[in-house]
């Protein structure tokens, strides 16, 4: 079985990464490009890119900043944010992204899903779920839909999804752990790989969610100190989470 991946999320709003809590309160915490060079170097297994204004300000996914960001990169890159298309897939993966990560679009046209996997393979699409109360959310966790999260993840996988990005609207960038509950549930029900997010504030919480998924996405805790991502890495393999070497990372 694979070993699991850390993997820093960058949510860029007007060409900045930002972070807030619960989707809210959105402060500016660093340059893109300057932030992806040091999670590269420093240990990351992937990378992943949000345009968080893409979706609910429906603009187009800044693909300027994608080239930069790809620029510096030696390991597997996401891109989500604004994807409603197989032609906005093309243009973010023609840009330098190795995947697209799919959200509201998804849901509103599942079969995009199924097309750009056809078209550049199911490990190139991404699935992101924002999870709160039991259902999905969209528009950036904005807006609550009455589809259930577990079976939203069952179609998601049937329709040709290479993985899903699960993230708990009520964990969010609290730094207090990850919704394992949910996350278990999840990984249960698919039979792809499933990244959890939201929660992370300490090595413990992220390897507490390696234990039940493969993946664990990372912000907070590793943007306030970019160049602190070996010893996060270090401290999460000393509580018995073997991590890839940074060598074999992509």
């Amino acid at each position: 079985m694979p070993l699991p991946r850390l993997i820093p999320c960058l949510d860029v709003a007007n060409g900045r990464v930002v972070k807030g809590v619960s989707f809210v309160g959105l402060r500016d915490v660093g340059d893109p490009v300057e932030l992806a060079t040091f999670y590269s170097d420093g240990g990351a297994d992937e990378l992943v890119f949000l345009d968080i204004n893409a979706t609910p300000g429906d603009t187009e996914t800044m693909t300027s900043v994608v080239a930069q960001v790809a620029d510096v990169l030696e390991i597997p890159f996401t891109v989500g944010g604004g994807v409603r298309s197989v032609a906005d897939a093309t243009r973010i993966i023609e840009s330098g992204a190795d995947r697209v990560s799919l959200n509201s679009a998804a849901l509103s046209n599942p079969w995009l899903i199924t097309a750009i996997a056809d078209r550049y393979g199911s490990q190139a699409v991404v699935v992101a779920i924002d999870a709160g109360e039991g259902v999905v959310h969209t528009h950036g966790g904005r807006v609550a839909t009455t589809t259930p999260t577990l079976a939203w993840a069952v179609e998601a996988c049937e329709r040709g999804a290479g993985e899903i990005l699960l993230t708990s609207i009520r964990q969010d960038g609290k730094r207090t752990g990850f919704d394992l509950e949910l996350t278990t549930a999840v990984r249960k029900a698919v039979s792809i790989p499933v990244i959890a997010s939201g929660g992370a504030g300490s090595a413990q919480h992220i390897a507490e969610a390696l234990r039940v998924t493969d993946a664990a996405l990372i912000a907070s805790i590793v943007h306030e100190n970019p160049a602190g991502l070996p010893g996060l890495r270090r401290e999460i393999e000393s509580l018995g989470i073997q991590l890839r070497p940074i060598k074999e990372r992509a």
